[in-house]
């Protein structure tokens, strides 16, 4: 026992000293954790037992989908959301969560549409699509937030029309949301034009193919009518020719029977009776 010889030895001086020393030795062996102690200026090493066991069974990681891996970042920044709760009485502002809000765009539909998760839980506080039809509004003059309307915000799981309000730290963070969501909007206006123009040549080309077909159509009508009109005739040829010989027939026939009369009536007054 180091301590207690020290404690008859020296005087009380040095045994404060000593005491503070060893204190301060213990509080820095508690702070930095080291194998080690510190009596009267000595150093003893200690050996720490730390039993290590591998786990009977291994669980694999599971990677759970945001459904953003498709996505690319336009724009992310910490805010705070809130929602406009007509169901209470009287209506009011509710906090829906603090987090990043993100403006995310599809790579192959080029779709773009409002994230916002809360912190630690990821959460979903916001998920709606862009439309050029929003507009951001200031929240009671506030330069640091914004009120829009959304008529589709899947939060929830179900599709309904919601008012928010997000707040940002500084009227600068706002303004840069603002701006990037008003060039989101501008994106999305240059992409209906995109699509109209490659739809209305496809459009002539349907029309010119209709026309094309119909004009075919009437073409083989014609075609067939010519036909018909061309048998008819032949028809009625045939008939004409047909009905010639019929009358030649008949006159001859007509002539056969007149000469079997004659005869008859030369015979019945040659006859020996008379």
């Amino acid at each position: 026992m180091p301590l207690m010889q020290n404690f008859h030895v020296q005087p009380k001086k040095t045994w404060r000293a000593i005491f503070f020393t060893n204190r301060r030795a213990c509080s820095c062996h508690l702070q930095t954790s080291h194998s080690e102690r510190f009596f009267c200026g000595k150093v003893e090493t200690v050996e720490v037992h730390d039993p290590h066991y591998e786990p009977i069974i291994s669980l694999p990681e599971q990677v759970t989908p945001t459904l953003e891996e498709d996505e690319d970042i336009l724009f992310k920044m910490r805010a705070k959301l809130f929602r406009w709760a007509r169901e209470s009485d009287p209506p009011e502002w509710k906090e829906r969560g603090t987090g990043d809000v993100k403006l995310l765009k599809h790579r192959e539909n080029s779709k773009i549409r409002l994230v916002m998760r809360r912190d630690k839980t990821y959460k979903t506080c916001a998920n709606h699509y862009l439309d050029t039809s929003m507009e951001l509004v200031p929240n009671c003059g506030s330069e640091r937030a914004w009120v829009w309307t959304t008529f589709a915000d899947f939060a929830e799981g179900e599709a309904r029309e919601e008012l928010l309000a997000i707040r940002f730290l500084n009227s600068t963070n706002a303004n840069e949301f603002k701006e990037k969501f008003c060039e989101c909007q501008q994106m999305l206006k240059d992409q209906k034009a995109k699509e109209s123009e490659i739809k209305t040549p496809t459009n002539n080309e349907e029309k010119s193919s209709k026309e094309s077909e119909e004009s075919s159509s009437t073409e083989k009508n014609n075609d067939d009518a010519e036909k018909t009109v061309e048998i008819t005739k032949k028809l009625e040829n045939l008939n004409v020719e047909s009905s010639e010989p019929d009358q030649a027939t008949t006159s001859e026939e007509s002539k056969n029977t007149g000469d079997a009369k004659e005869q008859t009536k030369s015979n019945v007054e040659d006859s020996p009776e008379k």
